[in-house]
């Protein structure tokens, strides 16, 4: 089965939230990245607590239902990027709701940022495995 991550994103003018595309077989593990990226001059607070919060629908699991700091793939003082682990264990379309929180600076000024965005999973079932041939003796 292939899973696909919804290419919508959130944004204005100081950040940007992504998530990427993953491509999956049913019942396998497979990841998918949420990236936040600041611009014109902002950048993510380094001591503020960065967290990704995730509700899977139906037929998904996570391996971890709140990711926080220590859980971040990539992070540089612009950046951050979670690798999110999950499972599709049926075929169909469904979703993860997800919520990102960071805390963006200037120089004089920090915004706290709460943002939603959703994972979509379009999940395929497996391909059927060739039949083993017999062994000679």
């Amino acid at each position: 089965m292939a899973l696909t991550v919804a290419t919508a994103r959130a944004a204005d003018d100081a950040y940007e939230v992504k998530p990427s595309p993953v491509k999956a077989t049913q019942g396998e593990k497979a990841s998918a990245s949420v990236a936040i990226a600041t611009k014109k001059g902002w950048h993510l607070n380094a001591e503020a607590p960065l967290t990704l919060k995730l509700t899977p629908g139906p037929g998904i699991t996570v391996e971890k239902p709140r990711l926080a700091r220590a859980d971040l793939a990539a992070s540089t003082d612009s950046t951050a990027r979670f690798d999110v682990a999950l499972i599709a264990s049926q075929a169909g379309h469904g979703e993860v709701q997800a919520e990102a929180g960071f805390v963006i600076c200037q120089e004089t000024i920090c915004r706290p940022i709460k943002e939603k965005l959703v994972i979509g999973v379009e999940a395929s079932p497996p391909r059927a495995k060739s039949p083993e041939k017999p062994r000679r003796k």
